[in-house]
């Protein structure tokens, strides 16, 4: 083991690991303030640092200043409750791993993220083993970020923003195994040049289905149904101030048998989607009625049984494909 304050020089770049020594936060500040890129004169600058497993509390204040070549910062395994704005004077830095820590809530990240040069160098960033609840808005303004690890989290959901986010494009890696996400947003599809995507854990992949349900639809949305369907005409004069404005929020069920339409009452469902040509996605899909589920509805009984039953076989394979993907 290195002794503490000692640093590694391999293959012409520095390292310095502190990694399981419990050093003090006095001793921290005091080696890496003097290992400052100001103080360093002729040395070689510093491209790695390794923190990880120190009890550490918060980020050291010394990283705000006099490490601009930094390109990999571990503090994983650490106390951490939050990525303080030190964070932000790292300008070169491409990798951050801050895995099992305490980090969540939406002040767990630096203010101005997204207007800092990390927003356009950070290309991995391991988020894992932390209490986020959801995805901190500002993640989604790192422009160059390839690798996005988040699992072991408290997900529940995952932004339909994310379609916005052209530099999101380039995303390679998205790790969100054992998190608690029951659907993705179909916005995912446009992450065009992903290649991984972990999601075993969750209860998409293992039970999705069971939590599925239809409610009996409100006079209110009966009323609004007949009117949409009906093609009904009326003027702001005609109707309830409350009827007009939820006639505003109709939905079209996207079953090109039916035509319908739909407001708050709707039927969830589960529907796989190819994706990137390696394997299926499941993607939450709602349709106006329960007999929309059948893609021929108007059809015959036989050929509706027909279509029921390939419709089952094909998620039947989809499901042992997603399972030997995601969980294997």
């Amino acid at each position: 083991m290195e002794e503490a304050g000692a640093a590694v020089v391999t293959a012409g770049e520095a390292e310095l690991n502190w990694s399981r020594l419990s050093v003090s936060p006095e001793t921290l500040e005091s080696e890496l303030e003097a290992r400052g890129e100001e103080r360093r004169g002729a040395r070689e600058a510093l491209l790695r640092l390794l923190l990880p497993h120190n009890h550490l509390v918060s980020l050291p204040r010394a990283l705000g200043s006099g490490f601009p070549h930094l390109q990999l910062l571990d503090v994983s395994g650490n106390a951490l409750t939050v990525l303080g704005p030190e964070l932000l004077a790292l300008r070169g830095l491409r990798t951050l791993l801050a895995k099992n820590n305490r980090l969540g809530g939406p002040s767990a990240l630096p203010k101005g993220l997204a207007q800092s040069p990390l927003c356009r160098s950070l290309q991995v960033l391991n988020l894992s083993g932390n209490c986020f609840q959801e995805v901190p808005a500002s993640l989604l303004e790192l422009r160059a970020l390839q690798t996005l690890s988040l699992g072991g989290n408290q997900l529940q959901s995952i932004p339909a923003e994310i379609e916005n986010l052209q530099r999101l494009h380039s995303l390679r890696s998205l790790s969100l195994h054992n998190n608690l996400l029951t659907y993705l947003p179909r916005e995912i599809l446009n992450l065009i040049h992903l290649e991984e995507l972990s999601l075993r854990g969750n209860p998409l992949v293992v039970r999705f289905v069971r939590d599925l349900t239809y409610d009996p639809p409100t006079l209110l949305e009966l009323a609004a149904r007949t009117i949409k369907i009906r093609n009904i005409s009326y003027t702001p004069y005609d109707l309830p101030g409350n009827l007009l404005r939820y006639l505003g929020s109709a939905s079209n069920c996207p079953n090109p048998k039916c035509g319908g339409v739909y407001f708050d009452c709707c039927v969830r469902q589960i529907k796989f989607v190819d994706f990137c040509g390696k394997y299926r996605l499941p993607l939450m899909h709602y349709l106006c009625s329960p007999e929309c589920s059948s893609p021929c509805s108007s059809a015959s009984h036989s050929s509706t049984s027909q279509s029921e039953s390939d419709s089952e076989d094909e998620a039947s394979v989809a499901a042992r494909r997603m399972q030997k993907v995601l969980l294997g």
